[in-house]
């Protein structure tokens, strides 16, 4: 201990005698471990941390086999909860909006649906009042009670201690506030914030959707609890035996039906395979990055030992064993690399922290919680630790051959120039290569985003402003709807300067969206396993297609006509004509039957469209006119020329004079992109701060070996200059090597980031490096980061002076 006490000490007094080494050493290293500190907390958080809840080990989703099919219906919910074996119990909820009012103000409010028995299985406790329990509930509308969010509580509500007993009310309805939520708890989905919480039994009258009793509504998550003993397994068995068994007794509804466990948190598979894979290539980008940077540093130890040969020299000559050397340069990198830990953990911490806070999609009760725990700080000082000590041992081998002899006489190690490329400078070729893969993939998203912005949607947001209310919110039955919604589309047309004005239930790449099974016509046997595909639906005005720039291919528009008394009509994409009817041609004038066994005319057919995500396959759609499917989900879309900062505010004065207790939430419809944006902006920005650290640590590491290369060949470059060489094979001779490891390791990294853009095209739109702007952008990027890299050192070879360095001699 006293030794190393003494090689810390030493090792101290060394880093303050270069302190421009040090400081670029701490750099480095606080940008390779602060990155992959913020990686490994965002991972942490996402994945690996437990639900914030009392006992999360045995907590599961029930969602069904297919992939990203996640929701059951409330009576197989109430089913699979009685018959399983399985589970010790299980809960339901579902997320939905609404109007929140306190008599002071109305609030716009993200709220869960829960079982009676929700709180009860999460084993939470109120931080103030009581939460409602399954003997609160005696059928529909028996328990009119609701739960705050702690945030909410506080937030608008001033934290009034005397909140619980107090009157609210929600959709025109009142509703009791019975307790407040803790500070942490914010319900079993790790990026959804509620405001608060309502018994499920509650509010299905004036929704018009009698889910509690309607097998066919998949619109609910259950959630469930393993019993002590029982495995994932043993449950997925148990839950496929009782789903054949509803399959049998309900085929009209449940033929098909099939259950599977998966870990909440994510949402089910639609988020969480490609949250996954997306966390776990951003990890290992990451742990790339720091592999770089250790690079960086392996290089700069070596030729800082290298530059300390004399010294090192006289130690070995006056007694010093080679073993205490290597001792006290790896002491002094650790030393470098806790330092540079600390600054790194410390920065990460601050941006943790910040992106903690931060409300990505406004609207929406998004928030990405990634506060770091002993994990984290732990994985922060094992890469410190391992990190010090690996560019701590690259020296070995420079310390074992060292000549005392020859490095006191001349002050180098007397050995010619290796032809042979050195680990040093393959581990830098990987660098290279790691770094034009992060710009390969920031150009394939960045164009990926662009062309997201102009690709074809199947209607056009540009010009467009989106007004989103609920009219439940308001009070308003869907039977009411529509003449709320035709006086809307009246008032707002009249607006000087709207081209157009139509309205639609829940926009195309949205956050909502329902789908149906079909069947042709003439089927009486409505089981799942007839239907001919899965389509889906939306409810719109006349006016609708002109306001949102969607192309009708054949037939007609919906008109006035096409009111309730009238005969079902629908206009359909050109997915669905050619898959029920073999075109588009013959699809007008066609007749199918709905998932509601109603018989439908095909009166028009439009363009294919984008519904749920950029990246998703073609997908059937239907559209019905609006009077012949009543939708309180009312979203306004007024197309004009001015924009909208010009029009929002017209159209929120228009609007509060018909109904000032109304919440809208008015936007242009390119802003309410952000939503189905949201995963590819994260993975653009992400890739983009990786790939600006990896060019960084590329540049410095191919200017520390370039010039590294030049100082130790110095007195050679000075003999070939006095023999006459010219400036060109100084220059090949000085800079060979570095330019060599820069295009293997650029062409390395083109295709590796061919290969990494096969993961990047599930979440950016069309993600792909066979693009001539990716192309031309990677050369010239890389190619600016060898000409900035270089610069110096071709200065230096160039500028030898022959007669100066003999004089030296």
């Amino acid at each position: 201990m006293t030794r190393l006490g003494q090689d810390f000490r030493y090792g101290l007094r060394q880093v303050r005698r270069s302190p421009s080494f040090a400081l670029t050493a701490l750099v480095t290293l606080a940008l390779g471990i602060g990155a992959n500190v913020v990686a490994f907390g965002v991972l942490n958080a996402v994945l690996l941390k437990p639900l914030d809840v009392p006992q999360p080990a045995g907590l599961y989703n029930v969602v069904h086999q297919q992939q990203g099919d996640d929701n059951q219906s409330y009576p197989d919910y109430v089913d699979f909860r009685s018959r399983n074996r399985t589970f010790s119990d299980m809960a339901t909820y579902r997320l939905q909006a609404a109007g929140l009012s306190t008599g002071k103000a109305t609030y716009k409010s993200w709220y869960y649906k829960v079982s009676g028995n929700y709180f009860d299985m999460l084993g939470v406790n109120a931080l103030r009042g009581r939460f409602f329990h399954e003997s609160d509930e005696h059928g529909p509308n028996s328990a009119p009670y609701i739960v705050l969010s702690e945030q909410f509580w506080r937030r608008n509500l001033g934290a009034a201690p005397n909140i619980a007993g107090s009157k609210v009310e929600i959709n025109k309805h009142p509703f009791t506030v019975i307790g407040v939520a803790p500070k942490e708890f914010h319900g079993t989905d790790l990026f959804i914030w509620p405001d608060f919480w309502m018994p499920i039994v509650n509010g299905q009258d004036y929704e018009g959707t009698e889910f509690l009793s309607w097998r066919g509504n998949h619109n609910l998550w259950i959630l469930g609890r393993l019993k002590p003993g029982a495995t994932p397994q043993q449950a997925t068995d148990d839950l496929g035996g009782i789903a054949r068994t509803l399959a049998k007794q309900y085929p009209s509804t449940d033929d098909g039906l099939t259950a599977r466990l998966v870990t909440p948190g994510l949402m089910g598979d639609q988020l969480g395979d490609p949250a996954r894979s997306f966390l776990a290539g951003i990890m290992a980008l990451a742990l790339l990055v720091l592999l770089a940077a250790c690079t960086n540093l392996a290089s700069l130890f070596a030729a800082r030992t290298a530059d300390r040969g004399r010294e090192l020299a006289i130690r070995i000559a006056v007694g010093s064993s080679r073993w205490h050397i290597l001792r006290q340069l790896v002491t002094e990198a650790v030393l470098i690399a806790a330092v540079g830990g600390i600054l790194g953990t410390g920065f990460s911490r601050s941006l943790l922290k910040a992106l903690t806070q931060w409300e990505p999609i406004a609207g929406l009760p998004i928030r990405v919680t990634v506060n770091a725990d002993a994990r984290v700080y732990l994985m922060a000082l094992l890469l410190s630790v391992a990190s010090g000590i690996v560019f701590g041992l690259v020296p070995l081998r420079q310390v074992w051959k060292t000549s005392s002899a020859q490095l006191i006489k001349t002050g180098t190690t007397g050995t010619e120039v290796i032809r042979r490329f050195t680990f040093r400078e393959v581990l830098l070729g990987i660098q290279i290569a790691l770094c034009t893969l992060l710009v390969t993939a920031s150009f394939v998203a960045l164009r990926g985003m662009q062309r997201s912005l102009h690709a074809p949607l199947g209607f056009d947001p540009h010009g467009a402003t989106l007004a989103v209310t609920d009219l439940h919110m308001g009070g308003y039955k869907d039977a009411e709807a529509v003449q709320v919604q035709k006086g809307m589309i009246d008032e707002v047309g009249q607006i000087p300067g709207v081209e157009s004005v139509g309205t639609i239930n829940e926009t195309p790449l949205g956050t909502g969206g329902s789908s149906t099974l079909v069947y042709r016509q003439g089927t009486t046997d409505f089981r799942p396993s007839n239907s001919v595909f899965s389509t889906k639906y939306y409810s719109i005005s006349p006016r609708y297609l002109s306001a949102a720039g969607t192309h009708l291919l054949m037939g007609r528009n919906f008109t006035s006509q096409d009111n309730d008394k009238a005969p079902k009509v629908v206009i359909v994409n050109e997915r669905f004509a050619r898959l029920m009817f073999g075109g588009v041609a013959s699809a007008v004038g066609q007749r199918f039957t709905n998932g509601y066994k109603s018989c439908c005319e095909v009166v028009g057919v439009v363009e294919n469209g984008k519904y749920d995500s950029l990246t998703e396959g073609p997908w059937a759609a239907m559209f019905y006119p609006f009077e012949q499917s009543p939708d309180s989900d009312t979203t306004l879309v007024v197309r004009s020329h001015m924009t909208e900062v010009e029009m929002a505010p017209k159209v929120a004065r228009v609007l509060g004079q018909i109904d000032p207790s109304l919440p809208f939430g008015i936007q242009s419809w390119e802003d309410g992109l952000a939503f189905v944006l949201f995963p590819a902006r994260v993975a653009t920005a992400c890739l983009g701060v990786m790939g600006f650290l990896a060019a960084m640590l590329a540049v410095t590491g191919v200017f520390g070996l370039a010039m590294y290369s030049v100082s130790k060949r110095i007195r050679e470059f000075g003999i070939r200059v006095a023999l006459g060489a010219q400036s060109a094979q100084v220059m090949r001779a000085a800079l060979g090597r570095p330019l060599i490891l820069l295009l293997s390791g650029s062409l390395a990294g083109l295709l590796l980031g061919a290969l990494a853009s096969q993961l990047l095209a599930q979440i950016v739109y069309e993600a792909t490096p066979r693009d001539p702007v990716v192309f031309a952008g990677v050369t010239a990027t890389m190619t600016l980061l060898g000409l900035l890299a270089t610069w110096i050192p071709a200065r230096r070879a160039l500028q030898i002076d022959p007669a100066g360095l003999l004089r030296e001699e």
